[in-house]
């Protein structure tokens, strides 16, 4: 059990980075070998997105941006954050883009409280919703 709470939390951490991950299908697959551990299941892939997240988010306070160049090359995912502000991490969790929302968040120094709150809340929807249709559809 210890094993698999690990692996997803590593799973979700990674996946939330900047580095490529699947962190859905591992939980869906252990969701079908236990379901009646779903609830840490949830809690450990979670907590490791939301980690992840907070890792990139820091990596964009603290040493990415400044550049112009890479401003230009995230110009789309820094329009949105600059429309939106912090409300825009409730779209951390999609693929490919949401990963660039928190960099660029902690590039423009928004609050990191409000940030780690919507950033949880829209990973947990996220996965309580994979959770709800693996086991009710799947």
């Amino acid at each position: 059990m210890f094993s698999e709470l690990l692996a997803l939390f590593i799973s979700g951490f990674i996946s939330s980075t900047l580095l490529p991950g699947g962190s859905e299908l591992l939980l869906i697959y252990y969701l079908k070998n236990s379901p009646d551990n779903m609830y840490r299941y949830f809690i450990a892939v979670t907590v490791g997105n939301s980690l992840g997240a907070m890792f990139t988010y820091l990596m964009g306070y603290y040493f990415y941006w400044g550049r112009e160049k890479a401003q230009a090359k995230h110009k789309k995912a820094t329009d949105f954050c600059k429309q939106y502000g912090v409300y825009s991490l409730l779209l951390s969790w999609l693929p490919i883009v949401g990963d660039l929302l928190p960099l660029v968040a902690g590039w423009l120094k928004l609050s990191i409280l409000k940030s780690l709150l919507l950033i949880i809340t829209g990973k947990a929807l996220r996965y309580a919703l994979i959770i709800i249709g693996t086991l009710y559809f799947i």
